[in-house]
């Protein structure tokens, strides 16, 4: 004998009816809070970054020479000239490394910051590596969020001879050149002084040879 299947009854297929709807009510809830909040924090960012270019302006990208120099110049407005300003590195602003700040013009061992006052603050980097290539920040510190502007590095494969090395050289060759004239103006002088021993030898010659006359 079969028994027969039992249908859900009205009120239970209504349950699961009005479940299902409203869990895809409040997916579509999320999804469009989602998007608004979005919007909202567009709208939010878009004025702080623009007023932060107007505050704050830097090369996008610059390039050095492998074991050679770059500085790279960030300006500011002026109503930041008291405030302390830093150069860091790292890909995201918010976890970035400070390689060197303001006011003290403290340098670490390759890099250094001088803030001139006049609305520009250099930054320069001697001695690169291919480990220098990566993102830094022209930041200027203040009461609420910093102003900041990304600076992408990028280490050329050319090797430099560095400045000092250059003017070393320069400076020996000068010490060598003047050497090789101070030792022929030597000769010139000896030469000099014997011809006038010789005129003099001849003039009393020829002034004794005269009064024996």
């Amino acid at each position: 004998m079969t028994r027969k299947r039992r249908k859900p009854s009205l009120d239970v297929r209504y349950f699961c009816f009005i479940f299902v709807l409203f869990s895809h009510t409040m997916k579509t809830a999320r999804i469009f809070v989602s998007l608004f909040n979005a919007l909202v924090l567009s709208l939010l960012l878009l004025p702080e970054h623009n007023v932060t270019s107007a505050q704050l302006s830097a090369p996008d990208e610059v390039t050095g020479p492998l074991s050679g120099s770059v500085t790279i110049s960030c300006q500011y407005d002026l109503k930041f000239q008291e405030n302390t300003k830093y150069w860091c590195k790292g890909p995201i602003y918010d976890f970035c490394k400070i390689v060197v700040k303001t006011p003290r013009n403290r340098p670490n061992s390759r890099s250094s910051i001088v803030d001139t006052g006049a609305g520009v603050f250099t930054v320069t980097m001697t001695l690169l590596t291919e480990s220098d290539e990566d993102t830094y920040w022209c930041v200027i510190a203040r009461g609420r969020r910093n102003v900041h502007k990304g600076v992408k590095l990028f280490i050329s494969k050319t090797v430099t001879i560095p400045s000092s090395t250059t003017e070393s050289n320069l400076l020996l060759k000068v010490a060598e050149l003047e050497r090789d004239w101070w030792a022929i103006l030597r000769w010139i002088l000896f030469f000099i002084m014997l011809g006038c021993l010789a005129s003099t030898h001849i003039a009393v010659w020829w002034i004794k040879a005269a009064r024996s006359m």
